[in-house]
């Protein structure tokens, strides 16, 4: 028989230290390309992480090496990212960078969070 060994969850509450603001965007009027923020969708507390070793061939075939990972709380029936969102995260280190949502799943591991996924736009 195997005995039984707690292992802790791999992100807790007290990880999350990064505020995030996720948004969705309209097309401008007119005809100039480009797009204008729209509404703020949703405000919240995060964990960052740039991209995983193993998504890094993901990222190279998508044409982007500045991928990702951000970490929620399940916002349950609030709010639930898709990929028109755009996310934006209210630190230094990315000031005036926005990310475009491009997979939310939940955390297998841990259900009371949710994995977003987001690119560098330019």
């Amino acid at each position: 028989m195997r005995n039984f060994k707690y292992k802790p969850p791999r992100v807790h509450t007290g990880e999350l230290r990064t505020p995030v603001i996720f948004y969705e965007y309209v097309p401008n009027e007119g005809p100039y390309p480009g797009e204008k923020e729209k509404n703020e969708l949703f405000r919240t507390w995060a964990k960052v992480d740039e991209v995983w070793l193993r998504d890094a061939e993901q990222a190279k075939a998508n044409g982007t090496l500045s991928d990702i990972t951000i970490t929620i709380r399940d916002p349950q029936a609030e709010y639930i990212p898709n990929n028109k969102h755009y996310v934006e995260i209210d630190a230094p280190e990315y000031q005036n960078k926005r990310y475009n949502v491009k997979q939310a799943q939940p955390d297998l591991q841990h259900k009371s969070f949710i994995n977003v996924i987001a690119s560098l736009t330019s």
